[in-house]
């Protein structure tokens, strides 16, 4: 089952929908569901919404509505250095701080750090950014795992962690600046509830950057290329915190562009996993 927020033009409230092929939704709404967090908690997701299914709510053809970011107020963090390539590519955008990705790749306690508030989100369809002050730019795609407050996986969904690659190689204490600015994260389309760890990590990740129509981009790798389980990681975050409505954590990339390329204002970025769906978004300077 897949999950998503939505809302028909020009400018309607949010709302819920279940996708039952991606052409057809089942809109949630109207069956009295507020938002994305009432599923998410709920002690048996699935069963609630076979539940809803049942009750016959009305059918919308995806087509006719505007895909939103499929967060409420979740807060959405991320996991760096989890991948061998993305330890490799850390290490060598920075002579300066490649000891510390090195020895975080190989520690107990993973790399972990704010990304976005809900509100800044950017859904399929939306532009992600670029930053002016930055020279060397590129996507990260990434499986991004929905947790509910009880620290529990719930779903997962598809994560673009645009990167200053430049500024974080100057100074690792610049990861902040390098990772968190506007149109910095998007997530979506969809939240795919249902699958195990296992079957997760058999999904394949892939990219693509097109630039005036064509390809000049393409990678892909496996979630099973990530080092640390997905209970670690989701127990990491939620050591010493709380996250009242849950928390989307993205897992890091395995993807890297060469040291050549950097993302250009006009580029679309197009990252698929298997089992979620197709998230999608044109670049743009902020």
């Amino acid at each position: 089952m897949k999950l998503c927020r939505f809302q028909t033009p020009p400018a309607g409230a949010p709302r819920v929908g279940l996708s039952l092929d991606d052409t057809t939704l089942l809109d949630l709404t109207a069956l009295g569901i507020a938002g994305l967090t009432e599923l998410l908690e709920a002690e048996r997701p699935l069963a609630l919404l076979e539940a809803l299914v049942q009750a016959g709510p009305p059918r919308l053809p995806v087509a006719a509505v505007q895909l939103l970011a499929p967060v409420d107020d979740q807060e959405v963090w991320a996991a760096g250095v989890t991948y061998l390539r993305s330890k490799k590519a850390r290490m060598e955008e920075s002579d300066f701080s490649a000891t510390a990705y090195d020895r975080v790749y190989e520690a107990e306690r993973p790399e972990i750090f704010f990304k976005s508030l809900a509100a800044k989100v950017v859904p399929t369809g939306g532009p992600v950014g670029i930053r002016k002050d930055a020279r060397w730019n590129v996507p990260e795609p990434e499986l991004a795992l929905v947790l509910n407050s009880r620290g529990d996986v719930v779903g997962y969904t598809i994560g673009n962690d645009m990167s200053s690659r430049d500024i974080e190689g100057e100074n690792l204490l610049y990861l902040p600046q390098a990772k968190v600015y506007h149109r910095s994260c998007a997530l979506g389309p969809w939240i795919r509830l249902g699958a195990s760890e296992a079957e997760a990590r058999a999904w394949k990740i892939a990219i693509t950057i097109g630039r005036a129509g064509a390809p000049v981009f393409q990678g892909e790798t496996s979630v099973g290329q990530i080092k640390r389980s997905f209970g670690e990681l989701a127990g990491f975050l939620f050591r010493s915190q709380e996250f009242p409505r849950g928390a989307v954590l993205l897992t890091g990339t395995g993807v890297v562009p060469a040291e050549t390329f950097t993302l250009a204002e006009g580029d679309v970025v197009t990252i698929g996993i298997d089992g979620i769906g197709v998230l999608e978004n044109a670049v743009t300077r902020v």
